[in-house]
């Protein structure tokens, strides 16, 4: 899909904050309410636009011990990794889990309050998980960037 500037900037726009009202931005954008109206439809409606999603402060909400665990597969059939995605899916402390290349064949993202969740977390779920190896676990010092925006 081709991006004209105003779609590039309505979208820079919507990914700061989904909930400016469409007067807002056809104030910033220098359009009329309909046609910002109909821009985001045709965003939304082309899957451009995939969902709308608040962003909780992880800190509040005493999730910020992130871990990057790399999981390693006993072997890589088709019926291992597709059991392992099913799984990981319903963990509710993972919120990112990768597919990658090299030494290791995921690189999941957890979030839980501290080292002894984390700990419970690995005895009680992540090791019940069928057909895995090995893993190695990172623990985040501090976060230098997270953002969701894509730029155009």
């Amino acid at each position: 899909m081709n991006f004209d500037e105003t779609d590039k900037k309505l979208l820079s726009f919507l990914q700061e904050d989904c909930k400016q009202t469409t007067k807002e931005l056809s104030y910033k954008l220098g359009l009329s309410v309909t046609a910002i109206y109909e821009r985001i439809r045709k965003l939304e409606s082309s899957g451009v636009i995939s969902k709308y999603v608040a962003i909780l402060d992880k800190q509040k909400i005493d999730r910020n011990f992130i871990v990057l665990c790399h999981i390693k597969l006993t072997q890589h059939k088709k019926e291992y990794i597709l059991q392992f995605e099913k799984e990981v899916m319903n963990l509710q402390e993972v919120t990112e889990c990768f597919h990658v290349s090299g030494d290791y064949d995921y690189i999941i993202k957890i979030g839980v309050k501290d080292m002894d969740d984390y700990r419970n977390f690995m005895l009680t779920k992540l090791t019940t998980l069928q057909h895995i190896a090995s893993t190695h676990s990172s623990f985040m010092i501090s976060e230098v960037k997270n953002t969701t925006a894509i730029v155009l």
